[in-house]
């Protein structure tokens, strides 16, 4: 197949920048509050619990430190690929211009999958809260019409032989489907429209967390602290083996900042507002996570937080008297209106969560339909409102399918697997970019390079892919690998008998991945390389890149 190594010229990029379709309506403030919307969200109201409930116990502060450390690192290098190549596409795009098409592709493929199961995972913590909440209303909201179709059946003591089985059910998650399409609704009116809603969003649920560690310092019991770091109990759970998993666990709420790189077609300044959007949103976040993780866990034991909703658990556990009101519409008639504020607060944040991955994937779909590696349909922005609402529709319609009927829950690992290798390719491409285009303007740079972007490969790859895939292979293959590993480091004295390793077989994750990769590969084979515009040779033509490695690609090119 001649010319699947081709890269797009830096060149076509910003000819892209400067006949953009998309309405430029995004300031600095914006961008900001864009990546807060999105990376505040199922990290703090779902992940957090139950990352340190069965990984790593009160030391799941390290795992923040270590994600913040790893995501640090590549948002400095997004921030100079995105003030150089101000586009939308974000990983997508920076993969055209230094690894050639068929990467590209991968890399758009992956992250329309990253996004949208994101977006889908979120919708489904975003449904607990929405129940919830309708309670506190008197307001009833059955598990047929609030869990989804199919469930992931967990092992118990009645049933030790069902795990990685799948279940389907007589229920539909339409609380879920429909939040996603009234998100879907508001992103087709335009991103001016919806920004000013996710910026009231973003200070409400700011607002109530920094509520939440205020009020929670003075809950802090120091035994739930100690041991900080527990003691290693076999495979990740516990120890450093545990800390290091719940870093590549929590990765998952980090993809908030990798968004704002996605909406670059529609900032006022982008080589002056991205970095300012990338880099002032991973600042706070990680500071309120970490704050939050602290009071969580400093609160309440971290063996009961592998629960929905830990946050709440937290509260109901504080229980401040002075907050206990009269309410006629519960059955004790009493409400702890700290209580509902912080289900307010987890209402909208995950409701903002939800519309930043749906924006994200879009601009993703768009770019790459705009290449013609999708239909060209997709390409198509809407005149009266500015935005690719065909794109947009589809890729709702689509999620709000998967949030109602998919077992959810076991695709997180793919989505931190997702997010930390896009973002070990954007760090490796900072370091070709400064070798193949030095005289490029960049008007952001990194710095301390290369140490930086090398350090962004190292950190995404061995502490957030690696325990990651070690998790997923070793349950499709029955054995638990990280224990394996440590028995050979530590074999046992001599005449005590090795333990098996044996782990409960789960190939699921390793399905849906395979699955997933073979559709999109038959998708470019039989569409995006025969409509490729750049292999056509249709758009404007500029500086075409040395090759890469193999060096056929010269004359594949050709």
């Amino acid at each position: 197949m001649a010319g699947i190594f081709m890269r797009k010229p830096v060149s076509h990029v910003t000819s892209e920048f400067d006949h953009s379709e998309l309405r430029r309506t995004l300031g600095p403030f914006n961008l900001v509050t864009l990546g807060i919307g999105c990376i505040i969200g199922a990290g703090i109201f779902v992940l957090t619990g139950h990352a340190a409930a069965t990984m790593a116990g009160p030391s799941v502060i390290y795992a923040f430190v270590i994600s913040g450390l790893a995501c640090a690192f590549a948002g400095l290098c997004y921030a100079e690929l995105a003030s150089t190549m101000p586009v939308s596409g974000s990983a997508y795009t920076y993969s055209y211009v230094t690894l050639g098409e068929v990467f590209a592709w991968t890399m758009g493929w992956l992250l329309l999958l990253e996004y949208g199961i994101s977006a889908s995972t979120v919708a489904a913590g975003w449904t607990g809260y929405v129940v919830s909440l309708a309670h506190d209303f008197g307001i009833h909201i059955g598990d047929s019409v609030s869990h989804s179709t199919m469930q992931y059946i967990v092992p118990d003591a009645n049933n030790p032989a069902a795990h990685g089985a799948l279940q389907v059910t007589g229920a539909i998650n339409v609380v879920g489907a429909l939040g996603i399409l009234a998100v879907t609704a508001l992103l087709c009116i335009g991103i001016r429209e919806s920004a000013r809603i996710n910026n009231v969003i973003v200070v409400i649920k700011v607002t109530v967390l920094i509520a939440f560690i205020i009020i929670g310092v003075q809950y802090f019991d120091p035994a739930n602290w100690h041991p900080f770091i527990p003691k290693n109990e076999g495979s990740f759970h516990y120890g450093w083996a545990g800390i290091l998993r719940a870093a590549s666990y929590v990765f998952f709420a980090y993809v908030g900042f990798e968004a704002v790189s996605t909406a670059a077609g529609e900032a006022k300044n982008p080589q002056r507002d991205l970095p300012v959007g990338i880099l002032g949103s991973l600042v706070i976040c990680t500071i309120i996570y970490m704050a939050v993780a602290a009071v969580l866990t400093g609160v309440v034991p971290f063996r009961t937080l592998n629960v929905p909703d830990p946050i709440a658990v937290a509260v109901d556990r504080m229980n401040p008297s002075w907050a206990i009101v009269s309410w006629p519409l519960t059955q004790n008639h009493q409400l702890n209106l700290f209580s509902f504020i912080i289900k307010v607060g987890a209402f909208t944040g995950l409701s903002s969560v939800m519309l930043v991955l749906c924006y994200a994937q879009t601009r993703v779909f768009y770019q790459m339909a705009k290449d013609g590696l999708l239909m060209r349909l997709f390409g198509h922005v809407n005149p009266r409102f500015k935005t690719p609402a065909a794109g947009t529709i589809l890729l709702g319609g689509v999620i709000a399918v998967a949030a109602a009927v998919l077992p959810l829950d076991v695709m997180g690992n793919l989505v931190s697997l997702g997010t930390a290798l896009a973002f070990a390719i954007v760090c490796a491409t900072v370091i070709y970019l400064r070798k193949a285009e030095p005289n490029i303007p960049r008007p952001f740079k990194v710095p301390f390079y290369p140490w930086t972007p090398i350090l962004g490969v190292f950190f995404c790859i061995v502490f957030m892919m690696g325990p990651i895939l070690l998790d997923i292979t070793g349950a499709a293959m029955g054995r638990d690998l990280i224990g394996q590993l440590f028995g050979l480091l530590s074999p046992p004295p001599p005449g005590v008998a090795p333990p098996s390793y044996a782990a409960p077989h789960d190939p699921i994750a390793l399905y849906i991945l395979v699955g997933y990769a073979i559709v999109g590969a038959l998708i470019y084979i039989f569409y995006g390389y025969r409509h490729s515009h750049l292999r056509k040779g249709d758009g404007p033509q500029g500086h075409e890149p040395p090759p890469l490695e193999p060096p056929l690609d010269s004359r594949v090119a050709k």
